[in-house]
């Protein structure tokens, strides 16, 4: 990625502190990990500028990440690269001792952004400089269609002002620039927000389904002591007549033995 070089630093971490924020679901990433990441991230950024549907360019960098040794899913890339924009927004408003020290990986984000910015930048200029090369050929040919007086009287007004021209072009580049950054930061909070509620979303499912794993559980459990307690009581009652009977037994055997008894005297 053009401009990456100059902001590469390396790091003997060994963990990645950004990986230990609330939404990152997924385990941890090694710094040199992580910085292989942005670089893979970095190179395909122009192309992630350039289609909505970026399903393809997440398993593009999980098998780069892949041929490099990580075994990171299209998913858990994409939640990596959410985390790491998030906290690089928190910190763009700090000193940059400060971020370094906070926020390793601050200078390989911003390189990715001002590297997006340049390009936008660029485009913008090649953009109005075909349409300035569109109006001087119109312009031309309105001319050979006129006398030569016009043409002098077109050249004379186009030479009139050349400075407030020059002051004014200046101001558009300049406006141009700020509507560039306020859209782009626009579209970042926009996909942000989005991926926000869709992770709300899937932790509100999860919460529900395992309430009702939960619930599944207590309803099985009490299915179980009521299943036992009456176990317990037809034992209790089997344990009850098999007494009954045994004495029973031992009342009829005495009676007989006392009724022979007395017979033989």
């Amino acid at each position: 990625m053009e401009g990456y070089a100059q902001y590469r630093h390396h790091y003997t971490v060994n963990i990645d502190t950004a990986s230990a924020t609330a939404g990152d679901r997924f385990p941890q990433w090694s710094i040199q990990e992580t910085l292989n990441f942005l670089m893979i991230r970095g190179e395909l950024d122009q192309n992630f500028m350039e289609t909505k549907r970026n399903k393809l360019l997440w398993e593009l960098i999980s098998m780069k990440m892949k041929e490099k040794g990580y075994n990171k899913s299209s998913e858990q890339c994409k939640c990596k690269w959410k985390n790491l924009v998030t906290r690089y927004k928190g910190y763009a408003t700090m000193e940059a001792e400060d971020m370094r020290q906070q926020f390793p990986f601050y200078n390989e984000l911003h390189a990715i952004f001002v590297a997006r910015m340049q390009r936008m930048v660029s485009f913008e200029a090649e953009d109005g400089s075909n349409s300035k090369k569109k109006a001087v050929q119109e312009i031309s040919s309105d001319e050979e269609n006129n006398s030569d007086g016009a043409k002098k009287k077109r050249k004379i007004k186009g030479n009139a002002n050349p400075s407030g021209s020059s002051s004014s072009t200046g101001k558009l580049n300049i406006t141009n620039i700020k509507e560039i950054l306020e859209n782009f930061m626009k579209q970042q909070i926009q996909m942000e927000n989005q991926w926000i509620k869709a992770y709300e979303e899937r932790e509100e499912e999860r919460r529900i389904k395992e309430m009702e794993w939960r619930q599944t559980m207590e309803d099985l459990e009490n299915e179980r002591i009521m299943m036992d307690s009456r176990w317990r009581e037809i034992e209790e009652q089997r344990r009850i007549r098999e007494e009954t009977r045994a004495k029973k037994m031992d009342f009829l055997i005495t009676t007989i033995l006392n009724k022979l008894t007395r017979e033989d005297l």
